[in-house]
């Protein structure tokens, strides 16, 4: 399923204004129905991204992608659920060098969950904050249409939204 489709389902299971739950991020995260191992070009119809992009993430040592006896990439399941958590990162504007610290702290083990979580709070303050302007700017968008939907009055101008 490309991002856009897993979107689209984590939006429809959130309603109009609701929060996701756990239970809608483990159902949207569910890879039960994929094969074993996938190509480059599965992996990157599943996700709607370039296999350039797949190459990328595994250069930047994001996610370790097994070889077959041709050379071919072979992505397993644990592969595409890394990529699955990275995409739904970079979607949400987490940097390059806060995913490659956090794969890193993974990849260290345990003792690295509260830093982990640190950078996680951090992230989540920022998207919030993005959500709040993203809201602002709606409402001046929406603002805008009414304007020119006729309704409201003369003196829209005034308030300085062109």
């Amino acid at each position: 399923m490309a991002t856009d489709d897993l979107m689209t389902r984590a939006l429809d299971a959130l309603g109009a204004h609701g929060r996701p739950s756990v239970e809608v991020i483990h159902r949207l995260a569910d890879l039960a129905g994929l094969p074993e191992t996938m190509t480059i070009a599965e992996v990157a119809e599943l996700l709607d991204i370039s296999p350039h992009t797949l190459r990328y993430y595994e250069r930047a040592e994001l996610v370790d992608v097994a070889r077959d006896g041709q050379g071919h990439r072979v992505y397993d399941v644990e592969a595409v659920r890394r990529l699955v958590f990275l995409t739904r990162m970079r979607l949400s504007g987490m940097t390059m060098r806060d995913l490659r610290h956090y794969i890193a702290l993974v990849d260290a083990g345990e003792q690295t969950v509260p830093e982990r979580l640190d950078l996680l709070l951090r992230h989540r303050d920022d998207v919030r904050r993005r959500i709040r302007e993203l809201t602002l700017s709606l409402t001046a968008i929406e603002y805008k249409i009414d304007t020119y939907g006729g309704a409201t009055g003369p003196d829209v101008d005034d308030l300085g939204i062109e």
